[in-house]
């Protein structure tokens, strides 16, 4: 009897575009997702198992078109596929949808508050819907929503605690490639704003020049101690 998988006639994600190819609307779009990317490379480097993707397809019908947000976080997933870079995020291979999306509006409004929405909800089962408008005035730019019961529930709170992908999100003033504006950030469990690359950087250089100041004053000590020695009739050389 033959032993027919219907998995094996849909399309994998080698024959299917990684992106939709239409043109981000502002810089911002792309400079937020690839920030928390960054962020998290470093911050659970030594994890398997976990994905961030940036403006990526994802597919979850194979009669339907990928949808594109800016950004997501799938978990408990492979970090690479066979060694490889992925090319699209494909639901019937993945077995997981993400466990976080994030959109960030453009002036257009394209759907973020409806149409995707409904979509991440209804579709794909999306558990964290990440909305940053950087336009709003009224409002709060950053509204993060939990599915419940099949609907977005608002959360509230910044930052928002997440506990079932173990990451706070929020946003606060910074500087990220010599921008200063407000960005979007990752936070432990106590509130703490996870360091970004560059905020490493200049971390490490500041304990680099502490530690030569150290050095520095130690030596001085040194040779005032020395100075005085001789001061007092002694060779320091020949105490032991």
């Amino acid at each position: 009897m033959l032993n027919y998988n219907p998995l094996h006639c849909l399309p994998s994600s080698e024959e299917l575009t990684d992106s939709d190819d239409t043109p981000v609307d502002n810089e911002i779009q792309d400079l937020i997702p690839s920030l928390l990317k960054a962020t998290l490379a470093l911050d659970w480097s030594d994890r398997w198992d976990w994905y961030f993707g940036v403006d990526m397809g994802i597919y979850y019908d194979p009669n339907k078109p990928a949808i594109v947000p800016d950004g997501f976080l799938s978990v408990e997933v492979n970090r690479f596929i066979d060694g490889n870079l992925r090319l699209s995020y494909v639901l019937w291979e993945e077995k997981k949808p993400p466990a976080l999306v994030l959109e960030v509006a453009s002036p257009k409004h394209l759907g973020e508050y409806s149409t995707k929405k409904e979509l991440y909800a209804k579709e794909l089962g999306v558990l964290y819907y990440v909305v940053y408008n950087p336009f709003r005035r009224k409002k709060s730019p950053l509204e993060v929503y939990r599915l419940e019961n099949g609907e977005y529930i608002l959360m509230s709170g910044n930052p928002i605690w997440l506990p079932e992908i173990g990451l706070g999100i929020g946003r606060e003033r910074g500087i990220y490639q010599g921008i200063a504006r407000e960005w979007l950030y990752w936070y432990n469990e106590e509130g703490e704003k996870l360091l970004t690359p560059e905020e490493r950087i200049v971390e490490a250089e500041q304990l680099a020049m502490q530690e030569a100041q150290r050095r520095l004053e130690a030596e001085a000590q040194v040779q005032v101690l020395r100075e005085r020695l001789k001061s007092l009739g002694y060779e320091p050389e020949t105490i032991v």
